[in-house]
């Protein structure tokens, strides 16, 4: 089973090297290019007004650069804005603030001061799920195929895998676009896998087995360094084990593509950490599930 699973790695980091030269994928990446990376403090300004967000601009943002129209009724993210001028070489502020002021800097007229950040503004944007128009681009990530046995073998599997498991509903879903969480809880707890209901089976068997690898491999690891590798290992353990059941996880590919500087050669030095836990799953799986 062993060399089986570093032949499907090796599969897998060919997959990842065709998608990232894929027309589609760099359709997909021209598009995210688009969308501003926004400060920790406008991040969490958008998450307290509308949490669930997911991709956000300005109105006219959404009409020229996406083709997509803000919908009717829909009330704006306020976000804080950064207004860029030409700034006084001294006191830093724009030429208006700059005359209010005592600075009595006047080597050089305004005209060729250079421009720099002087403050900022409240600004509306909108969430795409506030938008109508053009689809953007998407990446296919779904693993699929059938799932019958294998879906709610793996809810029972959770005890034996010490993690407590809930499948929640769309409706009720808190986590925004994420498909799945885990939560490290205190260490008298058991980790909590949060999956988001689907009608695709297979991909929420994958996403369970995604954040079971999480569970076993990142409990008590928080570093953001690592945050991208940690990723790569479970997407890597979900992508086995679902090939392992005979699904088609090809789409795996396309989701460690997303993680931009992630080379998918370092799944080789992670090997013996995702093939112990994706056998392990394996193991436990394949006791639930009824012998034909």
């Amino acid at each position: 089973m062993q060399s089986t699973m570093e032949a499907w790695v090796e599969d897998l980091v060919d997959e990842v090297d065709d998608a990232v030269s894929s027309d589609e994928f760099q359709r997909w990446l021209d598009v995210q290019s688009r969308f501003h990376d926004y400060s920790h403090r406008n991040t969490l300004l958008i998450n307290r007004q509308y949490p669930n967000a997911t991709r956000v601009a300005g109105y006219r943002t959404w009409q020229s650069k996406f083709d997509r129209h803000v919908k009717e009724g829909e009330s704006a993210i306020w976000i804080w804005a950064p207004i860029i001028a030409k700034q006084c070489p001294e006191c830093e502020n724009s030429p208006s603030y700059h005359d209010r002021s005592d600075c009595e800097y006047d080597e050089t007229p305004p005209e060729e001061w250079s421009k720099g950040l002087v403050g900022f503004r409240p600004a509306p944007v909108f969430d795409i799920s506030q938008t109508e128009g053009e689809p953007l681009p998407n990446l296919e990530t779904e693993a699929t195929g059938t799932a019958d046995e294998l879906l709610p073998a793996l809810l029972e599997a959770a005890s034996s895998l010490t993690v407590d498991v809930e499948v929640v509903s769309r409706d009720d879903w808190p986590h925004g676009d994420a498909k799945g969480v885990c939560q490290y809880r205190s260490p008298a707890e058991r980790p909590l896998i949060e999956a988001r209901d689907r009608e695709n089976s297979a991909d929420l068997a994958v996403t369970l087995v995604h954040e079971y690898a999480h569970a076993l491999l990142h409990s008590g690891v928080d570093d953001e360094i690592e945050r991208s590798k940690r990723e790569l290992e479970a997407e890597a353990v979900g992508y086995i084990v679902g090939r392992y059941f005979g699904l088609d996880t090809s789409g795996s590919a396309f989701y460690l593509a997303a993680w931009q500087g992630e080379d998918p050669e370092v799944i080789f030095d992670r090997l013996e950490r995702i093939s112990s836990t994706a056998g392990e799953i394996i193991d436990v799986v394949d006791e639930v599930i009824p012998n034909e």
